[in-house]
């Protein structure tokens, strides 16, 4: 059966909110979901949208999504896309789904001019990892990924 992908509208912000607490539960983090409907349509689909969305339709349910972003390389001298999220609901997994999603984000890289599309995955999501690299995905392992949030974000700003 195919896989109707297409960007998100405003309409949408309800599905994108589900799919980020289903993602949470998923990967067993809940407790860091502090979105809220109005937040997402402020960040997604205000007059600066932070990110996009990309929803796949399967027969008359949304059946995941991929929230991405645009980055730049300094290797490549080109733009690049960061897929920050990538989720499938249950019992559509193993049905092309999350091909579908990500070959849309690759569509719209190739369209854009951008040199790669990189995400992040858990180390401890084996089936995740699998599908990754059956689709040619390289792993980087001599990266480590790094973040500043909260107080330590707000305290390296402050100065």
């Amino acid at each position: 059966m195919p896989t109707f992908i297409r960007p998100a509208a405003e309409p949408d912000v309800p599905v994108i909110l589900d799919f980020i607490r289903q993602l949470a539960e998923y990967e067993r983090l809940s407790h860091q979901v502090t979105a809220t409907e109005d937040r997402i349509r402020q960040t997604l689909f205000g007059p600066r949208p932070a990110a996009e969305v990309l929803l796949a339709d399967m027969e008359s349910e949304c059946a995941g999504f991929a929230v991405f972003f645009g980055n730049y390389s300094t290797y490549l001298a080109q733009p690049g896309l960061y897929l920050e999220d990538l989720y499938v609901k249950p019992h559509w997994r193993g049905q092309g789904v999350g091909r579908a999603l990500l070959r849309g984000v690759a569509e719209i890289a190739i369209k854009r001019g951008c040199g790669r599309v990189e995400w992040s995955a858990l180390d401890w999501n084996e089936s995740s990892i699998r599908f990754y690299k059956n689709l040619g995905a390289e792993e980087l392992s001599d990266l480590t990924r790094y973040r500043l949030t909260g107080h330590a974000l707000e305290k390296l700003a402050a100065g």
